[in-house]
């Protein structure tokens, strides 16, 4: 059934009206009457407007009447009918043609003497044949509906499983993403700043060498690793895109943006590694987000500074002038903030002020890297 039918869908829209049309014109002739002119012009008419069913249902179904008024059952007006059906959802209008066809099937033709009795009967069963056809399309209507139904609701399935399948690997792999920061994170922060304390201590300048490098590639690996942690943690769409790790260039970008009436002064040199870039663009959001948690109201300074051959960032914020929210906190950002100085040979002091504010101050060396 389905290979006839998608066999069927194959022939050209044109060639099924033109035998349409055919059909009807042979349906007429094989009814041996001796048409007038007038009756042949209706005929041809009627047959002709067939090939325009599927633009115009209503207007052919009309121009199809004179052909029921000449025989009793016609096939242009049957397939007038199951067209109009097929296309329209208007119940009345349907029932209403199918009268008109049932009136005009039952009709003596040429007018002559009425026999009630016949006519009624004729009307009966003009009313059941024209009724098929209008049956036969509102079922196939119904068909196309459904075909269409089915196919949304495989499409939503289909993208409801997708969604399942993309919330599953979301969950794994920012299950992934914790277990990274929490263990390897740890680890290679740990060898890195034992790395650093030997190369201190070191007197060997071989040892001292390796020290050195094992620390430099702790400090990679180590922001390697906070990127790919980044994108485990974003993950979940089609298509992650990283987001480029910030600068100094970025700094005036986050001070913009930070919710905080915040002043920023002072220069550093180009040559500053990209690594105490991203300790001090970090230790100036850390500083700036605990200015607009803790210390509502309050002003802040941001300042860029070389110390010889260190650098450095301080953030002082004033006392707050409104009251505090009680946040929660877990102390972790300074901590790792603290983590970063100590890889990097720097330090990191944070504490209140003598005017009731509060002041974060990194330092770095120059040749940090």
């Amino acid at each position: 059934m389905s290979g006839a039918r998608a066999l069927w869908q194959r022939v050209p829209a044109p060639v099924i009206d033109l035998a349409l049309v055919a059909a009807a014109a042979l349906d007429v002739r094989l009814n041996d009457w001796e048409p007038t002119r007038l009756e042949f012009a209706l005929v041809a008419v009627g047959c002709t407007a067939l090939a325009f069913r599927r633009r115009f249902p209503l207007a052919v179904f009309l121009l199809t009447l004179p052909v029921a008024l000449m025989q009793d059952v016609a096939v242009a007006v049957l397939a007038a009918l199951f067209t109009l059906a097929e296309r329209s959802r208007d119940r009345r209008l349907l029932a209403v043609c199918v009268a008109l066809a049932a009136v005009a099937s039952s009709t003596p033709w040429p007018l002559a003497e009425v026999d009630r009795t016949m006519t009624l009967v004729f009307f009966v069963y003009g009313l059941a044949t024209a009724a098929a056809p209008v049956l036969f399309g509102q079922l196939f209507q119904a068909q196309r509906d459904l075909a269409r139904r089915l196919t949304e609701i495989e499409e939503a399935r289909e993208h409801e499983r997708t969604l399942h399948a993309q919330a599953v690997l979301a969950r794994e792999r920012a299950q992934l993403a914790r277990e990274m920061h929490d263990v390897v994170s740890h680890q290679v922060s740990l060898i890195a700043v034992r790395a650093g304390a030997l190369q201190v201590a070191a007197r060997d300048v071989d040892a001292k060498e390796a020290a050195r490098t094992i620390r430099s590639l702790s400090v990679t690996t180590l922001d390697e690793l906070r990127t790919m942690v980044t994108l485990l943690r974003a993950s979940g769409g089609n298509a992650t895109e990283l987001t480029p790790q910030p600068t100094l260039a970025d700094l005036r970008k986050l001070v913009e943006s930070s919710g905080t009436h915040v002043q920023l002064t002072g220069d550093l040199p180009p040559t500053v590694s990209t690594p105490t870039q991203r300790a001090l663009y970090r230790t100036v959001q850390e500083a700036l987000t605990n200015v607009r948690k803790h210390a509502p109201g309050a002003t802040a300074s941001v300042e860029l500074w070389q110390d010889g051959e260190s650098i450095g960032v301080t953030v002082t914020n004033t006392p707050p002038t409104r009251p505090s929210l009680s946040l929660p906190g877990s102390q972790q950002g300074l901590v790792g903030l603290r983590e970063r100085a100590d890889i990097l040979h720097g330090t990191l002091d944070a504490g209140p002020t003598t005017e009731g504010g509060y002041r974060v101050r990194l330092r770095i060396p120059l040749n940090a890297d």
